[in-house]
Formats: C-alpha cells, structure tokens, sequence
C-alpha cells in the first residue's frame, strides 16, 4: 500500500500563504492521481484539489472554494505533490489530507490517506506547526 506523509502546515494569517507538501513512498507515483482533501471541525471532509497522474502534462481540478487561490502540481522524481495555498481564510481552517486515487473524478475512490496536516488561519501571534495524528 502506498504511504502518503503531508507536511507544511501551520498557522498563518489571513490573506496570507502555505504550501503543503505530500510525499508519496510508491515510485509508480505517475500511475496515480492525487487527492487533496481536508476536513474542518464539525463538518465533513470535502475535496480540495487533485492533480492526474502524467507529469508531462497533468490536468489538475479545484473546488470551487479554492479556484483562483489555490494552486497544486507534483514532481514525480521527488515524489511529491504540492498544494500551494494563497490569500487563505479562516474558512480554510482545517486538517489537510492527501491522497492516492485511481482518478480525478468526483466519488472516485481513495486508495491511501495520508495522516493529515493541521492548516490554522487567524490573525493570532507566532508560528506553530502542527501534524495531526
């Protein structure tokens, strides 16, 4: 089973940036789409973005609350996807998930999750970066 690691979470101001990083264990990282999800404190988990699996030339997908603010792309030599994250809002206060799916389609699948990257954004002081178990 592939195993998925997020990194890059923590807290940061409105109207300002992140960028996740998914690090994927498979080196048939180009046989997969991967999925960015997150999950906000009683709500439930919603996709985000999710990118195919040419590195040539891969077609990425983003939701709605995230077009034109969110940005994702993969290196499969580093193995790694990336979600970069700007002009965040407090809306985008939640665990982030990355994920190996079979495609970028809408209630496709999910092969493996990731353990979750805790993303905060308010106006609060100082940096924290926090892993969710």
């Amino acid at each position: 089973q592939v195993q998925l690691a997020e990194s890059g979470g923590g807290l940061v101001q409105p109207g300002g940036s992140l960028k996740l990083s998914c690090a994927v264990s498979d080196f048939a990282l180009s046989y997969y789409a991967i999925g960015w999800f997150r999950q906000a404190p009683g709500k439930e988990r919603e996709a985000v973005s999710c990118i195919t699996g040419s590195s040539s030339n891969p077609i990425t997908y983003l939701g709605d609350a995230v077009k034109g603010r969110f940005t994702i792309s993969r290196n499969n030599r580093k193995r790694k996807v990336y979600l970069q994250m700007n002009d965040v809002r407090t809306g985008d206060t939640a665990v982030y998930y990355c994920a190996t799916q079979n495609a970028c389609m809408k209630d496709a699948p999910v092969l493996s999750w990731g353990q979750g990257a805790q993303v905060t954004v308010s106006w609060g002081q100082g940096t924290q970066v926090t892993v969710s178990p």
